[in-house]
């Protein structure tokens, strides 16, 4: 029975490995049994979430989430994909976005921003899914987008040069870091040669978009 649903802690938080040939229904109890045995360990614990070993529908994460809620006190910040070409990045910003909000709250959203939309934040974001044209993000700290931007973002708002703004895909209409704002056609010429996901930062007046993986050593640049 216990190898129906294995919970594991990760660097980002905690991964659970549930059977590819049991019934959904089944996973369910076995889960919700191992969360009530195990409540007061994680108390009011914030972390990242992720699935191994089958593949889940929309509902069904749901369906966990609502389980893990029920008989838990841990706020789960997002569920990270183990999409192969995102995995990299989702890992990378989760670990460094988690460490940022020991010292002052961060905020994820989940979903696709769509047009119209404006999502602001007093700390740093990350969005889970595509910033499309006519979006905008206002964010105090940084903001990473484990998708494509396509809309306005504005990081470092409060005055924060040090701030940066890191994507899969980098078109933005608008890209502003603190009182800096990008030439719309300079950071797209530049997104073109840069192949994977990209990262833009202030170098002395201007901003400047490299790549967020170097390719010689595998590294993650977040500044």
């Amino acid at each position: 029975m216990d190898r129906l649903v294995t919970i594991r802690s990760c660097r980002y938080g905690m991964d659970i490995r549930l059977s590819q040939d049991a019934d959904f229904d089944v996973l369910a109890e076995e889960l919700a049994g191992k969360f009530r045995d195990s409540a007061k360990f994680f108390k009011d614990a914030r972390m990242a979430l992720s699935f191994s070993g089958r593949i889940l529908t929309r509902s069904e994460e749901e369906e966990i989430l609502k389980i893990i809620g029920d008989n838990t006190d841990i706020n789960i910040l997002c569920i990270i994909s183990h999409d192969e070409k995102m995995e990299v990045m989702y890992r990378s910003v989760v670990e460094q976005t988690l460490l940022d909000m020991q010292k002052r709250d961060g905020q994820f959203y989940r979903g696709t921003l769509a047009k119209r939309q404006v999502l602001e934040s007093d700390s740093s974001i990350v969005i889970l899914g595509d910033v499309e044209p006519g979006a905008k993000i206002i964010a105090k700290g940084n903001i990473v987008i484990v998708g494509a931007l396509y809309g306005s973002v504005h990081a470092g708002a409060s005055g924060d040069r040090n701030a940066f703004v890191a994507a899969l895909s980098m078109q933005p209409r608008k890209l502003c870091i603190s009182d800096i704002e990008a030439k719309r056609q300079i950071i797209c010429q530049e997104s073109l040669t840069i192949k994977g996901p990209q990262i833009a930062v202030v170098d002395g007046k201007r901003i400047y978009l490299d790549p967020l993986v170097d390719e010689t050593s595998g590294c993650i640049r977040l500044v």
